[in-house]
């Protein structure tokens, strides 16, 4: 570790020892590798205004910045990138209570990222979450929830590990008391009602004025006090919401009432507008409860995911079986299931087989077996036999877990269409509040009527609908990838949603995507004064040391034969190539045969004999001998099952108006008759592992909006290039970690899936806008007019909300393709 006391700044003897509360700022540093990168940070840092000294520790990847004053996270953090590193940062997740519109959202959002150290802070108002991306080391959640607390909400962390079903169990004491408040409102209001209506009807069953204050006072000051709260809290923040509209639109019909109550000659029974005042709260309570119900239909699929967690497990010691919680056991033990049970863990089958029913993790329908040596996803149902598992991820690693945290994410992330609509909430309410104005005044001095004047601006108060536009885009992405998640599709966040449904081309990989990734040896093919089995066991040596399916392929042949592997020395993997290796003292080459050229390796009847393989759809490896001199000793073709379903999805992207694209690093033969099988019309073949990126980005160049589907390592910069990519879950991790969706079984159906959820996911969310502003844009200048009452425009507030929730809630239903074709649901 080094320190750097800048020049300027006062040494250590003449600072107090310690360092002074609040100035000092560390933070994580990512991409240091030697002393030198240590001094890039330390001079970087040292540039920072009001820097007074930095300390950096390479082993422990930390900067420590102490500031003359306040520290400045973000230029700490600029300065950092500018020196070609990266700061690292952490997530935080919070739970908000009392948001009810977008404005509020926008409220909580500025709260949290006017707090020193964060990044980004995003907040959903569908799931009363919000997410924040700070510097490591910078905040902690408690200054977290004090912003938002100081904004005028409640904030809590989300725990880490929260008990299943309390999120549930919380959101239905909340729905029962919601409801009780609306009966109550409705029970207060209803002979308010019953007297405006029996007016209407020429009947004379108008109440008292006393006794309709009596009766609306309650709704608008007990019933009615969330939205003074709120209001309150709004105002004292410098901003507007939807709850001080309807507290003062509600207010200036209660308070005229009385006011006209109180000054009504004696004798003279005054029109009142108690019904209006309480009506309006009683349909906005209403419209509350019904749009809480919805959402928390559209949580349902994170419930659905939650709630296969088994609460314990059946755990094997010296023979017998102890039933413990599931988070007592660890990896390495080994745990008993019966048929019909869940399985508590991710793990191995030490013993026993049976069939496992997996659908609600990857959307298969049919049951899998399973034996000895198998692994098993926690969550998934055992059909039948009893198995013992080994256990290998617990608890936060399991992949049931990780599957919540990414559907949560996906959920909790803003899409990029949503920049819209949080500019018009910044300013949605002061705009509302103005026009509710400019129509008081102006009713007032064409006619003079400040009863009318009054009545006016309020139906243009309670209206105005900020709700709608907050919930029209975070509902559609939650029931969306809810409902892809059910199926087995994973959408990593809303951005990836978004550019997935403009998607035009998309890339296939062939082996493992396409096929069945698990190739075979269908024929050898010695050169003259060669035979098959020297061939086999030459090409077996050559492929012990390689992990690549071709490889296993090889082995499993030779094996099968009864034949022993030469012994190989100095063995090379060539990438995208082949394989190299010393054989009995001659240089041994297995591999395509642009490897051959590039070694002047040449022979005619085996290229013949080549060409004639790819054409019919293997794949063929030449090998050969490079020293003494070049010289073909044969050729070794290998076969791979296309996919049952692979057709059906190409079929399908073709019907989307989406071009399916063949990327391999197969011989040109080989490649175009597995693509004229699957009537795919543009391949690329023959591409190195490095290069399908560069295909990527040229058909990119072309105007087209490209997927990228691999599942492996070297599928990894594709995905990265793509604007979408899309990983199998029988590849890789780091295949998983660069794609924006991942699918949990390898079947080439989620891929047209994958597109058309995002596309109907995506309608909804303009739908949805649409509406929100269709309510207010139309609804705002009737009231203004004078053609709707503050009834009618308090239920028109309230149908829009719920008419926002529940057309997203139609994505529920959502199936993807079968395999016999039939389109998405």
């Amino acid at each position: 570790m080094s320190t750097v006391e800048l020049p300027g700044a006062a040494g250590d003897d003449a600072r107090p020892s310690g360092d002074v509360p609040g100035n000092v700022l560390d933070i994580g540093v990512s991409g240091m590798t030697c002393a030198s990168c240590v001094g890039r940070v330390e001079k970087a840092l040292g540039r920072v205004p009001g820097v007074s000294s930095v300390s950096v520790n390479l082993a422990t990847e930390r900067a420590r910045v102490r500031f003359d004053g306040a520290p400045d996270p973000k230029a700490v953090a600029e300065a950092i990138e500018a020196a070609g590193f990266e700061p690292q940062t952490e997530s935080f997740d919070l739970t908000v209570g009392g948001m009810t519109c977008a404005s509020c959202v926008a409220r909580v959002e500025k709260a949290l990222g006017r707090v020193p150290g964060v990044s980004s802070a995003a907040v959903n108002l569908a799931t009363e979450r919000a997410h924040v991306v700070a510097y490591a080391g910078a905040v902690d959640a408690a200054r977290l929830a004090e912003a938002v607390e100081t904004a005028g909400f409640t904030a809590a962390p989300v725990p880490a590990d929260r008990p299943k079903g309390a999120e549930g169990d919380e959101a239905a004491a909340r729905g029962r008391r919601e409801l009780r408040h609306v009966l109550i409102a409705a029970a207060l209001s209803l002979p308010l009602v019953a007297g405006m209506a029996g007016d209407l009807l020429g009947l004379d069953w108008m109440l008292p004025g006393w006794l309709q204050l009596l009766l609306a006072s309650p709704v608008q000051f007990w019933l009615g006090a969330r939205f003074y709260r709120a209001g309150w809290k709004a105002v004292r923040a410098g901003a507007g919401n939807m709850d001080l509209l309807v507290a003062l639109g509600t207010s200036a019909a209660w308070g005229l009432s009385l006011h006209m109550l109180l000054t009504a000659a004696h004798g003279h029974a005054p029109h009142l507008y108690f019904e209006a005042s309480a009506v309006l709260i009683t349909f906005v309570l209403f419209g509350k409860w019904l749009e809480s119900r919805a959402k928390g239909q559209t949580a349902a699929a994170i419930r659905a995911l939650m709630d296969l967690r088994p609460d314990t497990a059946r755990l094997l010691r010296d023979g017998g079986e102890t039933e413990v919680p599931v988070e007592q056991v660890r990896p390495g033990d080994r745990v008993v299931v019966r048929p019909g049970e869940r399985i508590p863990v991710d793990g191995r089958v030490a013993e026993g087989s049976g069939s496992v029913d997996e659908s609600m993790l990857t959307g298969e329908s049919l049951p899998v077996e399973k034996a000895p040596g198998d692994r098993v996803t926690g969550g998934a149902i055992n059909v039948d036999g009893r198995l013992v598992v080994e256990t290998l991820a617990v608890g936060a690693e399991t992949m049931l877990a990780q599957i919540v945290r990414m559907v949560e994410g996906a959920q909790a992330s803003k899409a990029p269409i949503q920049r819209l609509v949080d500019r018009v909430s910044a300013v949605f309410v002061p705009v509302v509040l103005a026009i509710a104005l400019a129509t008081f005044a102006g009713w007032w001095i064409a006619g003079g009527d400040v009863e009318r004047a009054i009545i006016t601006a309020v139906s243009v108060l309670v209206i105005a609908c900020p709700c709608a536009l907050g919930l029209a885009t975070p509902t559609a992405i939650m029931v969306g990838t809810g409902a892809a998640a059910r199926h087995g599709i994973l959408i990593k966040d809303a951005e990836a949603l978004e550019r997935a449904h403009a998607v035009t081309a998309v890339a296939f990989d062939k082996t493992g995507t396409l096929t069945e990734g698990k190739p075979r040896v269908t024929g050898l093919v010695p050169a003259a004064g060669s035979d098959e089995a020297a061939l086999l066991r030459l090409a077996a040596g050559l492929q012990a040391g390689s992990e690549h399916p071709l490889a296993q392929a090889v082995r499993e042949r030779a094996a099968a034969a009864g034949l022993a592997p030469l012994q190989t020395a100095e063995f090379r993997a060539l990438a995208g190539r082949g394989v190299s290796g010393m054989v009995e003292g001659r240089r041994v080459l297995l591999g395509s045969g642009r490897l051959m050229a590039e070694n002047g390796v040449a022979d005619p009847a085996l290229a013949g004999r080549a060409a004639a393989l790819e054409s019919s759809g293997h794949t063929v490896s030449w090998l050969a001998e490079t020293a003494p001199a070049p010289r073909a000793l044969g050729l070794v073709a290998f076969g791979d099952t296309v996919k049952e379903s692979a057709r059906v999805a190409v079929r399908s992207l073709k019907e989307q108006g989406v071009e399916p694209v063949m990327v391999t690093g197969d011989s040109r033969g080989a490649a175009r008759a597995v693509a004229a099988d699957l009537g795919i019309d543009r391949v690329f073949a023959e591409v190195l592992p490095g290069d399908k990126a560069a295909v990527v980005a040229a058909l990119k160049a072309e105007g087209k909006t490209v997927a990228m589907v691999g599942d492996g390592i070297n599928d990894a910069p594709a995905l990265a290039a793509a604007d979408v990519g899309i990983a199998m879950a029988t590849g890789t991790d780091v295949a998983m970690h660069t794609a924006g969706v991942t699918l949990m079984r390898g079947d080439p159906l989620l891929v047209p899936g994958s597109l058309d959820v995002s596309r109907r996911t995506y309608a909804k969310i303009r739908q949805g806008l649409f509406w929100a502003f269709f309510y207010n844009v139309v609804g705002i200048p009737l009231a203004a007019l004078g053609y709707l009452s503050p009834v009618l425009a308090g239920g028109a507030m309230a149908l829009s909300s719920v008419s926002v929730v529940a057309n997203a809630l139609t994505l529920r239903g959502w199936a993807p393709p079968k395999r016999q074709g039939a389109p998405c649901r």
